[in-house]
């Protein structure tokens, strides 16, 4: 008989049970990361792809009951980049070797439509070889449009729990789960690459919690799925809850790598944090992207959804050098491609 982690292999599901199984014990993992890792060879060979990260504003209107940048945060220093700085890092990473950019910021209405319009219009128009992600929150569909339009390929939006009730314990009643899911069916309505995610191990999190988060993700799914460790911050209403599990986090990118195949799965900064050899450790349990920082360093500790942050204090070259150097570790090189999402075999159920 087939253990759990290679029928999960063949078929690319398993019953809710099964799951359960595979997420809440560790007696499987060994066999879990090895299978998620050769199936991630065979979709991507060894190639793990760089996104260049820029976060734009640390300026928020949500309350977020986790965030760091929550409105209600009065001890940190706010901070936008201007538009020239915006292009100044997109110039830099350019050099270094980076075709993607993901602009992320905090929902901040001094980066009205036409800004952002601007900025990716401009970007496109610089670096024609490059693709350009948005992670800038919930917006309305006809502001989506213009984005895309603009060129703008891709958008990074997690739901972060599948679960109504555990969203709105997450979450200030004026946000709502079904304008979250309403966003990312309108991303992939319009053309985008969507990228999906949620946290493991946020407060109120239980087993189902998660199996429901791969049953969505079934439902939507996206080019990309983000996944990381819920991290705390002392300037939330969360700042007594634990970080979340790195074990479980890793569990949770081997099963997304099997029900996923054809997925562009970041090792975050997150996984980084929370153990010293996280994002390798990521990479090996099927994980494909890492994401280093092109913001100018100093806004980096500014940018502080969690605590303790790592590579804060990098220039962009160091931080890409240091990854560049941490993939190869583990057997893995970093590739300068845009990476679309072209699998290289069509193998189980996804």
């Amino acid at each position: 008989m087939e253990s759990l982690p290679e029928c999960l292999y063949q078929n690319g599901d398993l019953s809710d049970e099964d799951l359960k199984t595979l997420i809440e014990t560790n007696q499987y993992d060994q066999a879990l990361f090895a299978l998620a890792a050769q199936r991630r060879k065979e979709y991507y060979g060894n190639d793990v792809y760089i996104r260049g990260l820029i976060e734009l504003t640390n300026f928020c209107k949500n309350n977020c009951y986790y965030c760091g940048i929550r409105r209600d945060n009065k001890n940190i220093v706010r901070y936008r980049l201007t538009d020239e700085e915006i292009l100044s890092c997109c110039g830099n990473g350019h050099r270094l070797g980076f075709r993607t950019f993901v602009l992320q910021g905090g929902e901040d209405a001094y980066y009205t439509d036409e800004r952002i319009c601007g900025i990716v219009s401009e970007i496109k128009r610089l670096y024609p070889d490059c693709a350009v992600t948005l992670s800038l929150g919930e917006k309305p569909y006809a502001s989506y449009k213009t984005f895309f339009d603009a060129g703008a390929n891709r958008y990074l939006l997690r739901h972060e729990t599948a679960n109504p009730e555990h969203y709105a314990a997450l979450h200030p009643e004026e946000m709502s789960q079904e304008n979250r899911k309403e966003c990312l069916w309108n991303l992939k309505k319009i053309g985008y690459q969507v990228g999906s995610g949620f946290m493991v191990g946020s407060p109120f999190q239980i087993t189902a919690h998660l199996i429901g988060d791969l049953r969505f993700l079934q439902q939507l799914q996206p080019a990309m799925i983000g996944i990381g460790p819920y991290m705390t911050h002392n300037g939330t209403p969360f700042k007594d809850y634990p970080n979340g599990s790195v074990p479980l986090c890793l569990r949770m990118i081997a099963l997304l790598r099997l029900m996923f195949p054809y997925a562009l799965i970041p090792s975050t900064t997150a996984l980084g944090t929370a153990h010293p050899q996280g994002r390798e450790m990521g990479l090996l349990a099927g994980a494909n992207v890492v994401m280093p920082n092109l913001s100018p360093v100093k806004v980096r500790k500014l940018y502080e959804l969690y605590e303790n942050k790592i590579c804060t204090d990098e220039e962009a070259a160091e931080c890409r050098g240091c990854l560049q150097r941490r993939v190869a570790s583990v057997g893995y090189q970093i590739v300068t491609n845009i990476g679309h999402v072209k699998p290289r075999k069509n193998i189980g159920k996804s």
